[in-house]
């Protein structure tokens, strides 16, 4: 997670109230306390990873900074952290609405994802070489998957962890729609491509999406 924020925002989160949003094991939740959060709330919808979570943070000694649910927070937030899963929720538009809503006015959203659905990789498990994903149709792959993964997923959508297919125009579109509003955003280019990153290649070289989400000062 340390990559993926700036050197600034652990100051920032000093005693504050901070959501981990796709908290998973809780590897960022545990981070955060450990850096100075005063109370860091790890919100995953599958059940079976929070136990693991509330073990690993008890282990570590902030279990009673740590908090791990599968619902809306009882509190709002100063922070709402989400690191790598923008393009793995299923409903994006809702996901915004609801970080919005866990936020005290004039929070933020720190988030990091990638790659993106462009990017040579952006398939992830389905991009067996570069841009794969894009040449071969879902049925297609989704097929190929089928002969070492036995869970019966049909579409990208389905698969663990779900895919689907954020794009950075699209990701723009959303966050304009939603009750936040962009103060920041940091593209990332693929090392290799850099010198080509600009505008109108960034969808095809962007390694990694950073931004900064503000709350709007009047909710929809």
């Amino acid at each position: 997670m340390t990559g993926a924020l700036d050197p600034g925002f652990w100051s920032a989160i000093a005693d504050a109230t901070v959501v981990d949003f796709g908290c998973g094991y809780g590897e960022g939740t545990i981070e955060l306390a450990r850096r100075g959060a005063g109370r860091v709330i790890g919100i995953d919808i599958r059940p079976e990873v929070l136990v693991p979570a509330r073990e690993r943070a008890s282990r570590a000694g902030v279990a009673d900074r740590c908090e791990f649910t599968a619902h809306a927070p009882s509190r709002l937030a100063d922070y709402v952290v989400s690191i790598d899963a923008f393009e793995h929720f299923s409903e994006p538009a809702a996901v915004l609405k609801t970080m919005a809503n866990t936020l005290v006015p004039g929070g933020r959203v720190i988030a990091s994802f990638g790659p993106t659905w462009y990017h040579p990789r952006g398939g992830h498990l389905f991009s067996v070489f570069p841009w794969a994903h894009l040449l071969f149709s879902e049925a297609a792959l989704c097929r190929w998957r089928r002969d070492f993964r036995s869970d019966g997923a049909m579409r990208f959508a389905e698969v663990e962890g779900g895919l689907n297919r954020m794009t950075i125009r699209r990701f723009e579109r959303l966050v304009a729609e939603s009750p936040l509003t962009l103060e920041r955003l940091h593209l990332r280019p693929i090392r290799a491509a850099r010198f080509l990153h600009g505008r109108w290649s960034r969808e095809f070289l962007t390694s990694v999406v950073d931004c900064v989400l503000v709350k709007r000062a009047t909710s929809y």
